[in-house]
């Protein structure tokens, strides 16, 4: 098994600590004026992230929302960061819709073609509010086709954490997408504890994202979700990544400065070694 970043395949093993959800770059127009687009602060904040123990982050931007996949190797080989891009697309808000209307019709060509000759190791689909739209589903048809033909991941973001059950009956239901292949995010935006557990039990991955100003309400309950995960025995399910969206985050140094050691303190050593280690190890490893 192997894990595909910007430089190269790589063995699982060598993943270390790892960031599973985060952005280097990313522009929308859901967000203007908050653009993440400055090469040099990405290069800083990996470097800082490298200080802190860390080793691999992956880079969750999509197709079209200024990814910048011309900078990232470059970003990796100078800062000794394991970078895993994605291809995929998000909800359909955030492009233009003559570029959707273009692609569309190959789309999983596209994911496919982005898999297998450059840039990236996972897929990235959006869920809708408490259910799936049409793209959504479109979307996630496609990302299923390409990762069924290349074993690599997908991560859903849940929008406010919702709909992780309608998207493990798509992908995995209807779709034959291996329940070990999806990175459920955003979990803890919905603290649900029952939602959480069945979709740990499905055998798919939870990841829990660091704090951020649009989701502060829901931001203290993340330890309440990692403890009711860890009591019925599914930290083997069991992400986290920073998720900087805007400059103002506080994303990849507070994951580790902040979050790990409070994983550690409160869960335990093991706990913590499985979230930001073993778990990703797995995760990301491409299954074919």
């Amino acid at each position: 098994m192997r894990v595909r970043t910007v430089l190269g395949d790589i063995d699982p093993a060598d993943l270390g600590v790892c960031d599973a959800h985060d952005h280097l770059f990313l522009r929308t127009p859901r967000l203007p004026g908050q653009e993440l687009d400055d090469p040099a602060r990405a290069a800083a904040h990996l470097r800082t992230f490298a200080g802190l123990g860390g080793r691999t982050i992956a880079h969750w931007t999509p197709y079209g929302l200024g990814r910048r996949e011309q900078d990232l190797a470059a970003l990796s080989a100078a800062t000794g960061v394991h970078i895993i891009a994605a291809t995929g697309l998000h909800q359909a808000v955030h492009y233009d819709p003559d570029l959707l209307a273009r692609i569309r019709p190959g789309l999983a060509a596209l994911f496919h073609r982005e898999l297998t000759d450059g840039p990236a190791g996972m897929i990235k689909v959006a869920g809708g509010f408490h259910g799936l739209d049409e793209h959504a589903r479109h979307t996630m048809t496609a990302a299923a086709e390409a990762s069924n033909a290349t074993g690599a991941p997908i991560g859903v973001h849940l929008e406010e954490g919702t709909a992780a059950l309608d998207v493990l009956d798509l992908l995995c239901g209807s779709l034959g997408v291996p329940p070990d292949r999806v990175i459920l995010s955003h979990l803890n935006r919905s603290p649900d504890p029952w939602i959480h557990r069945r979709a740990a039990e499905s055998g798919a991955y939870l990841c829990f994202e660091g704090p951020s100003r649009a989701h502060h309400a829901t931001d203290w309950r993340l330890f309440d979700c990692l403890a009711a995960l860890a009591e019925t025995g599914h930290t083997d399910r069991v992400l986290m990544g920073g998720d900087t969206t805007t400059p103002d985050t506080p994303g990849i140094p507070h994951l580790l400065h902040v979050l790990r050691p409070r994983v550690e303190a409160q869960l335990g050593r093991d706990t913590a070694t499985a979230i930001f280690e073993t778990n990703p190890a797995r995760a990301f490893a491409l299954q074919r």
